[in-house]
């Protein structure tokens, strides 16, 4: 058992697989506390494609996140505070944000949509006042209207300037005001790190002198940063400007890194979280020490370090196909999803994903596979970058029986970035927590995809 556990690379809390095993039957289950949950069992009961949601992974997650923070910042005597603010674009789905502001969360908006669900939010009394709410993104007529609105009525908001026109529009806000800095520092990562149309140079900040109740310097530099040097130089420039931007603006107390921290995706080994955050701890107290000022409050928007890691979407293998002149790959396994729908970042950004057997985990005979969607578009694959995936072979199947597969690391962005691309549905999905099973999205039929195309 145990060789194959280390096979499927499960059970391994530097791949996020910790509450991930094997049944006696050779079936993929997931442990919450002394409840057990089998995963082939409800792709069985519910159906496929599925996607099944772990709220308390995202809560345990944040919990460790802050306690790591607060560790450091204790021992290294550092003297400002930590914030963790969960960027909504991540995934908004209640069923995360909810357990997020329970455990003592903030929250980032980039849209005057996401703001309105803060507003629901708020108006329901469904979180404290002490909740910060950060305002990212280009700023409309409507979302800048809404800002004021809430502020109004006491929400702890603040806008982050994105550019000069946003700088007039804000420049009678009572409030604090937030100010995003493009670094300029190119990184590995998954955005086009040629051209950044978010945010202001170093050198148009400082030019605008005293900025009214200036409480917060910004930066984002990509997506999944998996080097620390990529971390860490964006944080030396943002510091810098930081010093000099405090001259006129000695409220300014506080930066906010973005996001950026890595998801084991592939299953390799990265950097470890209280690694990077000694980093970080011990940058800012290197800069502020030698310019005399105080440490700034540190504040991080880790969106898919936090999510990802909470869901796993399951398949059913219909059928398989040979591929042709082929000597890495022997065959094609068609699933009744898209990838291109339900996975859109295996198209967009070419992610790639960790992906196991739900069932016959310790089948001796594997095949080394490619995996192709139910669309009628050649995009809708997933190749693992040219390399394979390992899968049982389905001619040991037993009769009637059937193959599924599920891949790890779905609760970030998927859901947000779906489409419809052939009128194909969206998956189920379920939420699993305490011990019990919510139906969140019910598989939508062909008339409820229909309405949203005018017929």
């Amino acid at each position: 058992m145990n060789r194959f556990i280390k096979f499927w690379k499960l059970g391994n809390p530097q791949f996020n697989t910790t509450d991930f095993g094997i049944s006696r039957d050779g079936e993929l289950v997931l442990r919450e506390g002394n409840y057990q949950y089998n995963l082939y069992d409800l792709a069985c009961k519910f159906g496929t494609p599925l996607e099944i949601a772990f709220p308390y992974i995202v809560e345990r997650r944040l919990r460790e996140t802050i306690d790591i923070f607060n560790r450091t910042i204790k021992s290294f005597r550092y003297r400002g505070k930590f914030f963790y603010h969960y960027p909504m674009k991540a995934s908004q789905n209640k069923e995360f944000i909810l357990p997020i502001l329970s455990e003592g969360g903030n929250l980032e908006v980039t849209s005057s949509n996401e703001l309105w669900l803060v507003k629901r939010m708020w108006e329901q009394e469904q979180f404290s006042s002490r909740i910060r709410v950060i305002c990212n993104g280009p700023k409309t007529n409507q979302y800048l209207s809404l800002i004021t609105e809430l502020r109004e009525k006491g929400l702890n908001i603040t806008p982050i300037i994105e550019d000069k026109f946003e700088l007039a529009a804000l420049s009678t806000f009572r409030g604090d005001i937030g100010i995003r800095l493009d670094t300029q520092v190119k990184v590995r990562g998954h955005w086009d790190n040629k051209f950044n149309r978010f945010g202001l140079t170093a050198e148009e900040i400082l030019s605008f002198g005293r900025i009214r109740n200036l409480k917060l310097l910004h930066y984002h530099t990509s997506k999944q940063l998996e080097y620390v040097e990529d971390i860490v130089r964006p944080l030396k420039k943002a510091m810098a400007v930081y010093i000099k931007l405090r001259k006129n603006n000695p409220n300014l107390d506080m930066i906010d890194l973005g996001g950026g921290m890595p998801v084991p995706f592939e299953k390799k080994p990265l950097f470890s979280t209280q690694a990077i955050v000694k980093r970080i701890v011990r940058t800012i107290i290197k800069t502020c020490d030698i310019a005399n000022i105080p440490h700034p409050d540190i504040l991080v928007e880790w969106g898919s370090y936090l999510v990802a890691p909470a869901q796993v979407t399951i398949y059913r293998v219909l059928s398989e196909k040979i591929v042709p002149q082929s000597s890495t790959v022997s065959k094609w396994y068609i699933v009744d999803g898209s990838f291109m729908n339900d996975l859109k970042d295996t198209w967009a950004i070419h992610q790639k994903w960790h992906i196991v057997p739900v069932n016959r985990l310790q089948a001796k005979k594997l095949s080394r596979v490619w995996l192709a969607g139910l669309s009628c578009d050649s995009d809708d694959k997933y190749t693992a970058g040219g390399t394979y995936v390992p899968m049982p072979s389905l001619d040991t199947l037993e009769p009637n029986e059937q193959q599924y597969l599920a891949v790890f690391d779905t609760g970030a962005y998927q859901d947000a970035l779906s489409s419809h691309h052939c009128l194909l549905s969206s998956p189920m999905k379920i939420v699993i927590q305490n011990g019990i099973i919510t139906i969140a999205r019910k598989r939508e039929t062909a008339e409820e995809i229909g309405k949203q195309f005018g017929w």
